[in-house]
């Protein structure tokens, strides 16, 4: 693959990503460039090593005991599998938000405001101020701002993904990675979140894991098409879905497997 500066647009880019859980191959010879400020959906059969590719973005696998990894994970041209590299500043960069919406028992305000105060933001006026720009980020605010004080696990399932979401954008992340964010929503809630996907591309790179192609078609520029561990094809969503240049891709959007 050629040199990341000559990919204009590029935020992270794989070269020839390997990774095993033991003696278990889970990914094999990933290369792929994401683009800033572009949704990217992985799409493809449960297992096939779409959520393991997610989080070597940001080194979650990291916290897998017998995770090895071989290859390049670029991140603004620097490689983050390198020794040294700073993964706590890496995963303020690069946030994550899970399949199960997961706040913790506390306030909504506490929710949002952890971060920053983790990360030494103490003065309260500012806190108010990163707490409100995020929750309206997250198209939360308005259902919100007359209970800050109350208990996160009091929401619904959908407000409670967008709180989790708020809590990522507090930090100032460059690129979210999404895995499955909708799949314990009820429509409602999931088109909430998509819409949520659409406008947060104006200031952040997205990628999103989904079992849901019809969703990988509507949020994503990009698309990736996974099996058995190995990226089948990746380019345009429009071509993907439309003119599949590999027959995997076309059985598996067609419904012929997976």
């Amino acid at each position: 693959m050629t040199d990341s500066a000559s990919l204009p647009g590029t935020i992270i880019e794989t070269r020839e990503l390997n990774l095993r859980y033991g003696d278990c191959p889970a990914l094999a010879e990933i290369s792929m460039p994401i683009r800033a400020n572009r949704v990217t959906a992985l799409i493809g059969p449960s297992g096939c090593g779409k959520s393991t590719l997610l989080r070597c973005f940001n080194r979650m696998n990291d916290l897998v005991p017998g995770c090895r990894v071989d290859g390049l994970v670029l991140y603004h041209g620097a490689n983050i599998n390198d020794p040294g590299y700073d993964v706590v500043g890496l995963r303020k960069r690069v946030g994550m938000v899970f399949q199960k919406p997961n706040p913790f028992p506390k306030s909504i305000y506490e929710n949002v405001a952890y971060g920053p105060r983790v990360h030494g933001e103490r003065d309260r006026h500012a806190l108010d101020a990163i707490v409100e720009r995020s929750l309206r980020q997250a198209a939360l605010w308005d259902e919100v701002e007359d209970r800050l004080g109350e208990s996160a696990l009091g929401l619904s399932g959908g407000q409670q993904q967008r709180l989790c979401i708020a809590r990522t954008l507090a930090v100032e992340p460059d690129v979210i990675l999404m895995d499955e964010p909708c799949s314990a929503l009820d429509p409602i809630a999931t088109a909430k979140i998509e819409n949520l996907i659409d406008d947060l591309k104006q200031h952040y790179t997205v990628i999103v894991v989904t079992h849901n192609m019809q969703q990988a078609a509507r949020v994503s520029e990009y698309t990736g098409f996974m099996y058995l561990g190995r990226l089948v094809e990746y380019g345009e969503t429009l071509q993907v879905f439309e003119r599949p240049t590999d027959r995997l891709t076309e059985n598996y959007i067609t419904g012929r497997f997976g």
